[in-house]
């Protein structure tokens, strides 16, 4: 879980710069993780994105990947946990994906290590083309409209980042409005069309990028329908019930009380206290010490103060490791 960048050399690729940005799920900043990310993409303008989503919850992640499109810097979508994807019998559609999204998407799994180069060496193309992103997704007309008049006002934003300032200004985002120099009036433009969609700005956004999500999902993934539950949900029904949860979670809280407290934990306890720490590393250290014609006075330092002491907490490890 990184909250600040880091910074490395694609192996084998020296000229390659990888600037690994925080794990987030929107570009709305209201973590430091999506400011030190959104600062970043914004400000330092890299040479191409390189979009990592899970497989297993693609709707959820192409959120974030419909932010990423407005910025207009060249992307590639990796489609991470391919191999779940598959074990679970489930689909994802690439070349539809592609599409939809304007964008290359490659299928890699981290925990295999498989298609990693493939989706690093798709964005470097994409680098290396110096063609802008462009955004494919269109929301409502009004709200297409909204959009296009704030962007005839931003004279000083670059062309590839007016859509995404105009969403942000529509937004009202606080901290890109920091970010301006100049910050137009937009207010009248957003009261307008909250009116007619009886909503705030940001819902009305947040619904636009969901509702195209929806409109796409079908064509690039297929679900297969289980039978019945897995053994997974079948103990979540469980132990999640409403009347049952407590009284289990008190049973399971007792049940580690008293194995680690009153029998387990207990015997371990004992023998490290009296038979280790009491029979036979004692015995055993003093027999080398009088050996050794040690002195009484270190003979005591040594037995009752260093092997004692260290016994004494060592006596606690074995309930806590139960624990």
């Amino acid at each position: 879980v990184t909250v600040e960048k880091k910074e490395g050399k694609l192996k084998g690729y020296q000229d390659v710069m990888i600037m690994d940005l925080p794990g987030i799920y929107s570009l709305s900043p209201y973590t430091l993780e999506e400011v030190v990310a959104r600062n970043y993409l914004i400000g330092e303008r890299p040479d191409a994105i390189l979009n990592i989503v899970d497989g297993t919850n693609l709707e959820r992640n192409l959120y974030l990947s419909t932010q990423l499109a407005e910025l207009g810097i060249p992307m590639v979508i990796a489609v991470n946990m391919m191999d779940i994807v598959e074990k679970n019998g489930d689909q994802i559609f690439l070349e539809k994906l592609s599409k939809e999204m304007g964008c290359k998407a490659v299928s890699i799994s981290a925990l295999k290590g498989t298609g990693i180069k493939e989706a690093a060496e798709l964005a470097m193309q994409a680098a290396s083309s110096g063609q802008m992103q462009k955004s494919v997704h269109t929301f409502d007309k009004k709200v297409e409209e909204a959009l296009t008049a704030i962007e005839d006002q931003l004279t000083q934003v670059p062309e590839e980042q007016k859509r995404f300032f105009a969403i942000k200004l529509f937004e009202r985002d606080d901290k890109i409005q920091e970010q301006m120099s100049s910050v137009p009036q937009v207010e009248a433009i957003i009261h307008g069309l909250e009116e007619a969609f009886d909503d705030d700005s940001e819902s009305i956004i947040t619904n636009e990028r969901y509702s195209f999500i929806a409109s796409i999902i079908g064509k690039c993934s297929k679900k297969t329908s289980r039978a019945g539950m897995s053994v997974s949900d079948k103990i979540d029904q469980v132990v999640t019930n409403r009347f049952l949860a407590l009284p289990i979670f008190a049973a399971v809280m007792w049940l580690v009380y008293y194995v680690s407290v009153t029998t387990v934990g207990t015997f371990v306890t004992d023998w490290t206290n009296d038979v280790l720490f009491g029979e036979i590393i004692p015995p055993a250290i003093e027999q080398v010490l009088v050996s050794m014609n040690c002195a009484d006075w270190l003979q005591g330092l040594i037995l009752d103060g260093i092997v004692g002491g260290v016994g004494a907490v060592l006596g606690f490890v074995p309930q806590t490791l139960v624990l």
